[in-house]
């Protein structure tokens, strides 16, 4: 497995990276209230990285993707497109997934909104988040990748749900996707396990679905849904790998991840 290490210079730029695409989730919350398209949604995200923060959307002629968030609603799992006619509406809850390249450098992050009052999406939403913190706290050079999902696996499952089995987070640096794939769920073994090093940069993004974790993805061939129409929620980081802990690159200003020792 060719994982790439990065230079003290690398790290600095994918800071740099992973900071613009914090800030667009950080910009559109204010946008985000009932009536408002997924649309509108990612043209506001679009013109912002583009015309204020000087960035490209990786997303944006992705394999013919035409957008530079994917919106993801209720009980889509991930790779929902968005849509000037899909308006939202209170009990919504939805992620955004925004992917920005600077100076060569990709940051990769995603959260979720909540419109108005939905008690079991807002749980769902917590525990989701909890599980990323929860591998982020276990990250460190040394570790294993398959600590990831385990910690991941366990909090989910803790919680009465189930971890999306059919989508990973990834490598990412110089490139959108890089080695390794990295399981949210206890799914590696001795042959393809991973030990972290210092320098590696990875997303991790956690897709819990409040029923079972099986999906399906539409005709359109993105948009993906859990098969049993239950509500699903996902929150992402990008993070290096550091000596005692992790830098996380997206992290946002309404964050506390003084828990990390980076």
């Amino acid at each position: 497995m060719n994982v790439p290490i990065n230079t003290p210079d690398d790290i600095e730029k994918l800071k740099i990276a992973g900071r613009c695409a914090a800030q667009v989730l950080e910009m559109i919350a204010e946008h985000v209230r009932p009536g408002v398209s997924t649309g509108e949604i990612d043209k506001l995200c679009q013109d912002y990285l583009e015309q204020e923060l000087g960035c490209t959307s990786a997303t944006i002629g992705y394999h013919g993707y035409q957008h530079a968030t994917c919106i993801s609603l209720n009980h889509v799992v991930c790779h929902g497109i968005p849509d000037f006619s899909k308006l939202l509406k209170k009990g919504d809850i939805f992620n955004i997934d925004v992917t920005v390249i600077k100076d060569g450098y990709y940051g990769d992050t995603s959260r979720m909104f909540l419109i108005g009052e939905n008690i079991k999406g807002e749980r769902l939403s917590q525990i989701t988040q909890e599980c990323l913190y929860k591998s982020l706290a276990i990250v460190k050079e040394g570790a294993r990748l398959s600590d990831i999902g385990k910690a991941i696996q366990a909090h989910a499952e803790a919680n009465g749900y189930s971890v999306v089995r059919d989508f990973c987070g990834h490598g990412i640096g110089k490139n959108f996707h890089e080695e390794p794939q990295v399981l949210h769920y206890d799914g590696y073994d001795q042959h393809n396990d991973l030990i972290l090093k210092e320098g590696m940069c990875l997303t991790i993004e956690p897709m819990i679905n409040a029923g079972k974790y099986q999906t399906k993805v539409l005709k359109d061939g993105w948009t993906a849904v859990t098969r049993d129409k239950s509500l699903s929620a996902q929150w992402e980081h990008t993070l290096v790998v550091t000596r005692g802990g992790c830098i996380v690159t997206t992290a946002r200003h309404d964050e506390d991840l003084s828990f990390l020792d980076g």
